[in-house]
């Protein structure tokens, strides 16, 4: 058998982040952090933002449930914040359609409910009007005077405008009040001290709309706001222990609207209508129907930081779970969990980043130092033998299928692995019951190569 020949993996052409410590462990003295995991449909999520973070950036651990793999999705529309990048605005930006639809499924859900159209439409209007903009001061202080009047949805003052000629496409200037309140930055997204219904700015009848619809999302739309609440509670205790999360909180976007005027709207002539203006202006407005970037975690990885490097707690019905009971637990959602574990296992110790391979067919792919950094060198197919190399093959290959799938890793420029876990033939499944037994299991690998006759002839005449 000839020795294998380990290539250096392919770099990528673009770059955009800084390679951090490998493990999310205490390193250097800084503190230890657990962070937390919850089990849904037989998935694990992580939904802290600051988990999420720190889970990914040490170590690429799980991908985000709305992103290619780095959880960075953001509701704004990246032309849109280019086109008002001037503005220097803080908030979310998106389309007048793109915010419509969130209406529609609020509006699906609340109708769901049993609501009426009546009371629906009432509740979104309360929910979706206009709001000001609280502005910052030149030297960052806030301003404060008047703070319950300018609370009231005014739309004069929620307007940051532009205005297009349909002649020439240029932009029309600014007035100087216009820019100096318009390139001030924007500090509203969670803050609920400028949400106009919990202050001043709303009566009562509209503080019950919204504590009704935030009573229909706690119940069963915990994806929408999740909060803790029960059937039981009060609605004033609900509407008050939405506040306290992070996820919780109104989400404030600026919404591009559109709407043609004329600047002679006396005159009716052709002239009149070709000075038709194209205004463009964002109105600040809460989303009513939040969407949420979780970190979803492999089973292997959830176990990988539990049982290894114990920064992660998972629970499951707001019970946290034991090491025993998550090998259990995920063996049976997964019965090839033990042999998949051990080979994501074996090669994270081995420095290797390994991530989910069923996009090439194959159990794991190995990164060296991550998905942003490089290509992945191995394509891993893992089985669990005895002793003497024998037992019920999880994945049986017969020469056809190990061809064609050699001859896809080729293709992507990877290699293809067979990991190989040997297991003593004395070793019982009692022990095999507990991740105890991985000190026994031993490891051989096993790299395949497609032999052409061409160059091994060339290399003959060589020599």
């Amino acid at each position: 058998m000839a020795e294998a020949v380990f290539h250096p993996p392919r770099r990528k052409r673009r770059i955009f982040d800084l390679y951090e410590s490998p493990f999310p462990v205490d390193v250097g003295g800084k503190a230890f952090r657990i962070c937390q995991a919850e089990i849904m449909n037989n998935n694990v999520i992580v939904r802290n933002p600051e988990d999420i973070e720190w889970l990914y950036n040490k170590g690429y651990f799980g991908k985000g449930v709305l992103s290619r793999s780095r959880p960075v999705y953001s509701i704004s529309d990246p032309s849109l914040v280019a086109k008002w990048q001037g503005a220097n605005i803080n908030m979310p930006i998106i389309t007048s359609k793109k915010y419509q639809c969130h209406v529609q499924w609020t509006k699906s859900i609340l109708q769901e409910q049993g609501f009426d159209d009546c009371s629906v439409t009432k509740i979104l209007e309360n929910y979706t009007k206009p709001l000001e903009l609280p502005f910052l001061e030149e030297d960052g202080a806030e301003q404060t005077s008047n703070s319950c009047n300018r609370m009231g949805p005014n739309t004069e003052n929620t307007e940051l405008s532009r205005q297009f000629s349909t002649d020439t496409g240029n932009v029309v200037a600014l007035s100087p009040e216009n820019q100096k309140e318009g390139y001030k930055k924007v500090c509203l997204e969670g803050n609920p001290v400028f949400d106009p219904v919990a202050t001043c700015g709303s009566t009562e009848q509209e503080r019950g709309d919204l504590e009704q619809m935030a009573e229909v999302f706690c119940q069963k739309h915990d994806f929408l706001v999740p909060c803790d609440c029960k059937a039981k509670e009060s609605t004033e205790q609900r509407s008050c222990d939405m506040i306290k999360p992070k996820e919780c909180a109104p989400e404030y976007v600026l919404v591009q609207e559109e709407e043609e005027g004329s600047l002679c709207p006396e005159d009716d002539s052709a002239h009149a209508q070709e000075n038709l203006v194209k205004k463009e202006k964002l109105v600040c407005r809460r989303n009513p129907f939040r969407i949420f970037e979780y970190l979803q975690l492999s089973l292997e990885e959830a176990f990988f930081l539990v049982y290894a490097l114990g920064c992660l707690s998972i629970f499951y019905s707001e019970e946290p779970l034991t090491i025993l009971k998550l090998w259990e637990l995920f063996s049976e959602v997964k019965p090839d969990f033990k042999t998949t574990y051990m080979a994501y296992h074996y090669f994270r110790s081995k420095g290797w980043v390994p991530k989910v391979g069923l996009k090439y067919g194959t159990d794991l792919l190995l990164y060296r130092k991550g998905p942003p950094f490089c290509h992945a060198s191995y394509s891993v197919i893992a089985e669990l033998v005895d002793d003497n190399f024998e037992g019920s093959l999880r994945r049986p290959l017969s020469w056809k299928s190990l061809s064609g799938l050699n001859r896809t890793t080729v293709n992507a420029s990877k290699e293809l692995m067979l990991c190989y876990l040997i297991r003593p033939s004395d070793m019982t499944e009692k022990e095999m019951s507990t991740p105890e037994c991985m000190k026994r299991i031993k490891v051989q690998e096993l790299i395949v190569t497609r032999w052409v006759s061409s160059r091994e002839r060339s290399e003959q005449d060589e020599l």
